[in-house]
């Protein structure tokens, strides 16, 4: 089976950590998303991978290579002017077989696909979509649904009160190749604002598939810290990297922390780590690989990528900070999102 991962948008709601990194890449559990999805699909019985990049390609390629470590094929397309969704999967047309799966690489899902793929095999083709509910759909394209399962309509952010349902479409997609030749070739097209309606106007079978599991779109500096919450609290079901020395506290291999030091829990701690006496780690604190946490150091509800360095006495509450940073001596620092290029703050 075949998926093409559209990973090449901006992540401007992600910013400054998605000014030189792509958002699919950036750290859950101090693994990059991306790699998780490529394990979770390999598992699943994809084996061919078609990345469309844009953003910092040259990042992604550097990571996944053709694929080898993960078992997978790798091929990319790379986008030179922003295409949009459906303009990025018309792009990558000619790497596509007759039937593959879609998948907009920065949503955080755990969907079984066996059900979907059966389903769209069954019905004869045409596109097939994803949905999940949403507890408050006035935020996304409802779907309106035959009782078939035939998509219908999709009713944009309505009221509570007037929603046809409360499923949307979770960012995974089906579709029979023949279906590319209505997408315009070089141009910025939406595949969920234009041509999902334009094929449901031509008469094109539509069909949406209800999934059970974790979707979250990470877009916002808020559901990312989130999502990180979730993975402490085990409510998103993917590994953990390193071995829970104690319920709730999981270290990484080669990493050393003072016995003088508490760990308050839940904590991931990386590979490599070392954390200095008198520090106060957690709770809901995520450290990466490489870094260095200096004594009396503070961190609550903090998620640091690699190779940072919090020096001694330095406070950090419910930040986030890209790879390669340094807190300086007793700086106090709340809701903060830094990378080397900018901060903002919540």
């Amino acid at each position: 089976m075949q998926a093409l991962l559209l990973a090449g948008g901006l992540g401007t709601r992600l910013r400054p950590l998605t000014e030189d990194w792509p958002k699919p890449m950036a750290l859950l559990g101090n693994r990059p998303w991306l790699e998780h999805l490529i394990v979770m699909l390999k598992r699943q019985g994809v084996d061919d991978i078609v990345l469309a990049v844009k953003h910092c390609p040259e990042k992604i390629q550097q990571h996944f290579g053709y694929g080898d470590r993960w078992g997978v094929t790798i091929r990319y397309v790379v986008e030179r002017t922003l295409l949009g969704t459906a303009g990025a999967i018309k792009n990558a047309e000619s790497l596509l077989r007759d039937r593959f799966l879609v998948f907009n690489a920065d949503i955080i899902q755990t969907f079984h696909l066996r059900p979907f793929i059966e389903g769209h095999v069954r019905r004869g083709g045409g596109v097939s979509i994803c949905l999940t509910e949403v507890e408050d759909p006035s935020h996304y394209g409802v779907v309106e649904q035959d009782a078939d399962g035939r998509i219908l309509r999709f009713v944009e952010k309505p009221r509570p009160e007037e929603a046809p349902s409360r499923k949307i479409n979770a960012g995974i997609y089906m579709l029979d190749k023949a279906v590319l030749a209505d997408i315009p070739a070089g141009k910025e097209v939406s595949i969920e604002r234009e041509m999902f309606p334009g094929w449901i106007r031509k008469g094109v079978p539509v069909y949406g598939h209800d999934t059970e599991g974790y979707w979250m779109d990470m877009g916002t500096t808020k559901r990312y810290r989130q999502v990180h919450r979730d993975l402490l609290d085990r409510k998103l079901d993917l590994p953990v990297s390193g071995t829970e020395v104690e319920r709730g506290v999981w270290i990484g291999e080669n990493s050393e922390v003072h016995p003088g030091a508490l760990i308050v829990p839940p904590v991931l701690i990386g590979n490599r780590v070392t954390i200095g006496e008198k520090a106060v780690i957690g709770p809901y604190t995520v450290i990466g690989d490489d870094c260095r946490i200096k004594s009396g150091a503070r961190l609550m509800e903090s998620i640091l990528w690699n190779r940072c360095t919090v020096e001694t006495n330095a406070v950090l509450n419910n930040c986030i900070f890209g790879h390669g940073l340094t807190i300086g001596t007793r700086h106090v620092m709340h809701e903060a999102v830094m990378s080397r290029i900018g901060v903002s703050y919540a």
